[in-house]
């Protein structure tokens, strides 16, 4: 039980920090599994990695909404959608040979772009009919679930047979398999890659608690601390693995694992719906989260065109969409927290 506010802000400090450390473990255990496996990093990415770093978040929320406070379990969702969006134009800060959209080229990536954007207008559309559920369950929650995991099919048939392919530069890095690949035990791979899942699990519920806590301490909006705080916080696995694998080369893993996970993170939505038992969800949605789900869905269209357009280089040796994303996210955080 926490007893104090420093005690709590103290709490979630560490959660933060052990989230980042154990993020950048999992990342070069995920590189292994995308060779060891043969999926590549795109599926690993986007599946593995992805899910395994949103862990943190899912606890946060789910646990958020089962205790009822089901305003910080939306905000820390679509918040960390939003973050980890951001993530990834910071990310591309890190990769100085290129435009890190140009070098990741991948259908995959593009796929799952266009299904994060189609995922995030589902919740939208549900505020319209937030009443309509059954056994307290929205059926935008069944949409979201049932969409996802149509995506996944689609990112899964277009990395076996593509349709049509990027056009390869001397800046294209290609997802190719290590030539060490048939060394790797696979089996302490996939046990090692669960270990840090399940501290990331923890340090998830550490954070959920620490930050109602500090949101009622402190007088804050559930949806302000949700939106910013724990958003940020969970997304730090992103932010740690992402960074981590464009300086590892993994260029296709870095833009998977972030798209890729921002789509896994709309089950947040969908698991906080079956987790609050005091009616749909998706009617506690305010005005300031549509903000954010709408931002995110403009953030995600400027990542598309980057992904599309390819840029080699741009402002300050980095995308355009990059500078755009950035901007989008500073200027919509500062709208959020200032009074109106």
């Amino acid at each position: 039980m926490i007893q104090s506010l420093p005690t709590g802000i103290a709490l979630f400090i560490i959660a933060a920090i052990v989230i980042g450390f154990v993020g950048t473990k999992m990342c070069k255990v995920a590189d292994r599994l995308a060779d060891a496996t043969g999926w590549g990093e795109a599926v690993v990415g986007a599946v593995f990695l992805g899910g395994s770093t949103s862990l943190a978040g899912i606890v946060t929320s789910v646990t958020a909404a089962f205790g009822g406070h089901a305003e910080l379990a939306v905000s820390n969702a679509v918040g960390g959608i939003a973050a980890q969006t951001a993530f990834l134009a910071v990310a591309d800060m890190f990769y100085r040979k290129a435009n890190l959209e140009h070098a990741a080229a991948s259908i995959a990536n593009l796929i799952q772009g266009t299904l994060l954007m189609s995922l995030l207008t589902i919740p939208l559309l549900a505020t319209s009919t937030s009443q309509v559920s059954f056994a307290g369950i929205h059926p935008a929650t069944l949409a979201i679930i049932a969409a996802y995991v149509f995506g996944l099919r689609l990112v899964s048939q277009a990395e076996k047979k593509p349709m049509w392919k990027p056009r390869f530069t001397e800046k294209t890095q290609v997802d190719e398999p290590s030539e060490n690949n048939g060394n790797f035990n696979l089996t302490k791979l996939w046990l090692e890659f669960c270990f840090y899942a399940v501290i990331l699990a923890f340090a998830g519920y550490l954070i959920a608690q620490t930050g109602v806590f500090i949101a009622v301490q402190t007088g804050l909006s559930e949806s302000l601390v949700g939106g910013l705080f724990t958003a940020i916080s969970t997304s730090l696995p992103e932010l740690v693995v992402t960074v981590a694998a464009v300086r590892q080369g993994a260029l296709t893993l870095a833009v998977g694992g972030i798209i890729g996970g921002n789509c896994f993170d709309l089950l947040l939505l969908a698991f906080s719906d079956i987790a609050f038992r005091s009616g749909s969800i998706y009617a506690v949605i305010s005005n300031n989260q549509i903000f954010v789900i709408s931002l995110t869905i403009l953030m995600t269209g400027i990542l598309l065109l980057g992904l599309l357009q390819r840029e080699k280089y741009g402002f300050a040796n980095i995308g355009f969409e990059s500078v755009l994303i950035i901007l989008l996210y500073l200027g919509g955080i500062g709208l959020l927290i200032s009074p109106v």
